[in-house]
């Protein structure tokens, strides 16, 4: 089974955590702001997302969200000011958090990945989307 992704899926893959609470509303979140359909998704723990980490070099768990654009990683805040800046109004206002060295960033980001779990759940398995928006999924 090849678990290298097409070469239109490589534009833009956003790689989630597929049990956590926080992150599958954040896909949903995104996918419902992204008319365009510009991001594509994988859970990271399936044979596509643990293929895209390992080509960016990243490990097969990771606590952020990645964002695989162009065949470039971003990871944590950098990732969301990306994606925020591809949304649909006022999203991309969050553009003024490229104000906001990255280090700060980072470190309001990793509070919230540290403590996702604990504020807001877990699943037992992967979250499986509907099929209405099964075609945003990479297989």
């Amino acid at each position: 089974m090849n678990t290298e992704p097409a070469a239109e899926d490589r534009r833009a893959i956003i790689l989630f955590d597929g049990v956590c609470n926080f992150c599958c509303a954040s896909v949903q979140f995104i996918i419902a702001r992204d008319p365009q359909g510009h991001f594509k998704f994988a859970s990271q723990q399936s044979s596509q997302g643990k293929a895209l980490l390992a080509a960016a070099g990243l490990p097969d768990s990771m606590d952020t969200f990645v964002l695989v654009e162009n065949g470039v990683a971003f990871t944590r805040s950098t990732a969301a000011l990306k994606v925020a800046a591809r949304l649909t109004f006022p999203w991309p206002l969050c553009s003024v958090g490229w104000l906001v060295p990255a280090f700060l960033r980072d470190a309001a980001y990793r509070v919230i990945a540290r403590n996702r779990y604990r504020w807001f759940g877990q699943k037992d398995a992967c979250w499986v989307p509907t099929p209405e928006i099964r075609a945003r999924f990479v297989e």
